[in-house]
């Protein structure tokens, strides 16, 4: 039988007035709260994304119309706001962290709105929210060569480690960019799953290490969110995003072409 897509819903912000640069990719905490009750109401389990791949590698079975709630990169909203939202629901999600952008010992000062404490990092895993790494500067990884790339995962993994009590198992690749040879090196440091963006739902043979989501923004409205949940015309509203990323996926290549090109004539 075939397997059923899961909707792995991707936020970033959740805020009153973000900033210019994080708006187009924040969402209001009247909204989000909105979509949390929607997904309620149609029905819907959620799941956290350690939970999710466990079950697909160990071909335990998924509950009825499963979904995944994920943040990116630790913004202060994801306490404020979303936090009590998940708490009414008793909705598990998981909260990708770029540990140099938390605030305290670790911060390179380079978060680019209001960024959550480790105090707030560990009042979310107390609530139940699986807390997953997001590298520690939140570079595009595959741009790295080998040894940045490493150290990028292996000192990310090793603050959660130390903040928490416990090393993050669920990884998500910064901007959602990926190939072969980061996949590896987030295996190599210890995750058993990662997650991209895609913008499609997730499905089993996409493999644990390279599992789809969906973007939520500050844009998407109430009939919007039902489509990315039931799966419906989600093509057609990411298709503007899918040409943007071929074109700038060729960007990408070129460089990596020159890149080692350059390193071959030192």
């Amino acid at each position: 039988m075939t397997e059923a897509p899961v909707p792995i819903l991707m936020y970033h912000s959740i805020a009153t007035a973000p900033n210019d640069a994080t708006r187009v990719l924040s969402v209001a905490p009247e909204a989000f709260a909105e979509q949390m009750a929607l997904i309620g109401e149609l029905g819907l389990t959620p799941l956290g994304t350690a939970d999710l791949a466990a079950r697909w590698r160990s071909d335990r079975p998924l509950p009825a119309r499963p979904v995944l709630i994920t943040f990116d990169d630790g913004y202060e909203g994801v306490h404020r706001h979303a936090l009590p939202v998940l708490a009414e629901h008793s909705f598990p999600a998981t909260l990708f962290v770029s540990t140099g952008w938390i605030k305290g010992a670790h911060d390179t000062g380079g978060g680019p709105d209001t960024m959550l404490d480790w105090r707030q990092v560990r009042e979310l895993a107390a609530a139940g929210v699986e807390i997953g790494g997001h590298s520690h500067t939140h570079p595009q990884l595959d741009q790295l060569d080998d040894g940045p790339l490493r150290h990028e995962l292996v000192r990310c993994t090793r603050i959660v480690a130390d903040e928490l009590g416990g090393a993050p198992v669920s990884f998500a690749y910064p901007y959602g960019y990926s190939d072969r040879r980061v996949r590896r090196a987030v295996r190599a440091a210890g995750y058993a799953q990662a997650l991209a963006v895609g913008n499609a739902q997730a499905r089993r043979r996409q493999g644990p290490y390279a599992l789809r989501r969906l973007t939520v923004r500050r844009g998407t409205d109430a009939e919007e969110f039902e489509r990315l949940l039931v799966g419906r015309s989600i093509a057609r509203v990411f298709a503007k995003d899918r040409v943007l990323t071929q074109g700038y996926a060729l960007v990408r290549g070129a460089r990596r072409v020159r890149r080692k090109a350059s390193r071959s004539r030192v």
